[in-house]
């Protein structure tokens, strides 16, 4: 049998540890996650891509919802980082003069369900990104039109 002063003491410093871990402060939350700019660049090449088999497949619903992708991309791009250290000038300003024009003309082409006006305006959105690269001097990282489906996984045709 232990003596009832160990016992007691285990208990008193068992209670104080237990205190302490519940006693959060809400300074001490984990810091949150914020994907780098290459990732978030990496994810719009995604939404670029799928974007052109979308509008290929005249699935007008997924070309839409692929184009409001893009722009959430690049409010991250503005937002998490808007100046970087190979850039000189800011990204939201960068965005703005190359990537408004051509995604508000997609847009159009995709509520008019126009093929024609879509591949037009596909092709000024590429451009916008390349010119957006050469800019930057990161003209080394050239976009194209998809040349094949990497997404074995995604239905682009509902209707066959």
């Amino acid at each position: 049998m232990k003596p009832p002063v160990l016992s007691y003491g285990s208990s008193i410093c068992l209670a104080i540890i237990l205190a302490g871990c519940a006693n959060q402060h809400p300074t001490q939350q984990p810091a949150q996650y914020v994907p780098g700019l290459g990732e978030i660049m990496a994810q719009s090449a995604v939404r670029h891509a799928k974007l052109w088999f979308a509008g290929q497949s005249q699935n007008w619903a997924l070309a839409a919802y692929e184009i409001d992708e893009l722009h959430e991309g690049f409010e991250d791009a503005a937002q998490y980082h808007p100046t970087h250290k190979h850039i000189k000038q800011p990204i939201p300003e960068l965005i703005g003069n190359f990537m408004n024009k051509p995604l508000a003309a997609l847009e159009q082409s995709v509520k008019d369900q126009n093929l024609h006006a879509f591949n037009k305006n596909f092709d000024s959105l590429t451009a916008a990104c390349n010119a957006c690269h050469q800019s930057t001097e990161f003209g080394f990282n050239q976009v194209t039109t998809p040349l094949f489906n990497p997404f074995a996984n995604q239905k682009f045709d509902l209707n066959h």
